[in-house]
């Protein structure tokens, strides 16, 4: 009797490490929910290869100037490419944490950038804070060419530049984080949702 004990204990063994592995996790993501989330910075910001501190002005995103830009409109191709810095503060009392996430940008209700996070991302509770580099990398055309869009990307590329003339932009950015269960992911209901204004300050981190 006590040998058949022994042995449904050690079969239920593994799914009881599961279920408080997948819990845990849920608990983690919960309060990284409940986090405060702030670009805090951005860096190595390119615009079909050229570098946004060049374009001060509006008018500056000019084809006629910048031969790379001209070709990128031509074949409907003009790379972006940009880092920032995601600032995260868990004002909670539990630990907030992820090993995967997913996110979207989106600048005037369209979607700038998307991509997927394959990393650990702890903030401990307290105040405690991170801060994580998100690497993006999108196809800016129908953004520049888009009247509904193209006013707001230039004032965005200006703010990127540092122009002391800029209006901040608004930036919407939306996490969801994926949960592993055995040899699958399990993604979070729903996106947690941070608006955001960007001023011509962002490349020095103020």
């Amino acid at each position: 009797m006590k040998k058949g004990l022994v042995l449904f204990v050690l079969a239920a063994l593994p799914l009881l490490f599961s279920q408080c592995s997948v819990n845990k996790q849920i608990a983690q993501a919960k309060a990284l929910g409940d986090c405060r989330y702030t670009i805090a910075s951005a860096d190595s910001v390119y615009l079909a290869g050229t570098d946004v501190r060049q374009f001060q002005k509006l008018e500056d995103l000019n084809p006629a100037r910048f031969p790379r830009l001209a070709a990128g409109l031509l074949t409907r191709n003009v790379p972006l490419d940009a880092r920032i810095n995601l600032e995260i503060t868990n004002p909670t009392n539990k630990l907030a944490g992820i090993n995967q996430l997913e996110y979207r940008i989106l600048l005037a209700g369209q979607e700038l950038f998307n991509g997927f996070l394959n990393q650990r991302i702890e903030v401990q509770p307290g105040g405690g804070r991170t801060r994580v580099p998100v690497r993006l990398n999108a196809n800016a055309y129908q953004l520049l060419t888009d009247p509904k869009t193209r006013d707001a990307f230039a004032q965005l590329m200006q703010n990127f530049s540092g122009s002391a003339n800029s209006k901040p932009s608004k930036l919407t950015i939306k996490i969801k984080p994926t949960l592993a269960l055995g040899n699958k992911a399990i993604n979070y209901p729903g996106y947690i949702t941070i608006d955001q204004d960007v001023t011509n300050k962002i490349l020095l981190g103020n």
